[in-house]
C-alpha cells in the first residue's frame, strides 16, 4: 500500500460504477486519519454503503498504524452526524470552516458554515 498523503476511496455497484466516494487525509490531524468528502448516490442513501465507505477508511486508517479517525460535518447535516455518531465517532468541537466551490455558471465562491468536529478511537 502507497504512503501518500491521502487515500482515496471507491464503493463500486454491480456495474463497476462509483455508488459511494470518500477519502482520508493523514496531514490535518497527526496521528490520525481525517476523512473527508463522503458521498453516496441520493438514490442509495440508507442502504449501508457510507457504513461500508467508512468502514474501509477506518481499515486503510489502522494500516499506517494510527488508531484514531476525525471527521467534520456540517451542523446543516444531521443524517450524516447521526450515522457517525451511530459508528463510534464522538463530537468535540465546532468551528467555522470555509473553501472555495465552483458554481454552475463556472465562477468560484468562497463558502462557509460550521461543522461539528468528531473523533473515534480505532482500538
Amino acid at each position: 500500500m502507497g504512503r501518500g498523503e491521502v487515500d482515496y476511496l471507491a464503493v463500486c455497484g454491480e456495474d463497476g460504477l462509483p455508488v459511494g466516494i470518500g477519502g482520508v487525509d493523514y496531514v490535518p490531524h497527526p496521528g490520525a486519519g481525517s476523512l473527508w468528502q463522503l458521498s453516496v448516490r441520493p438514490e442509495l442513501q440508507s442502504r449501508g454503503i457510507g457504513t461500508v465507505l467508512i468502514g474501509a477508511a477506518e481499515q486503510r486508517i489502522l494500516a499506517r498504524g494510527l488508531d484514531r479517525a476525525e471527521i467534520g460535518v456540517e451542523v446543516s447535516n444531521p443524517r450524516a452526524l447521526a450515522l457517525y455518531e451511530r459508528l463510534g465517532y464522538v463530537a468535540y468541537d465546532e468551528r467555522l470552516e470555509a473553501w472555495d466551490q465552483q458554481e454552475s455558471d463556472g465562477s468560484v465562491a468562497r463558502y462557509e458554515t460550521v461543522c461539528i468536529q468528531l473523533s473515534k478511537r480505532l482500538r
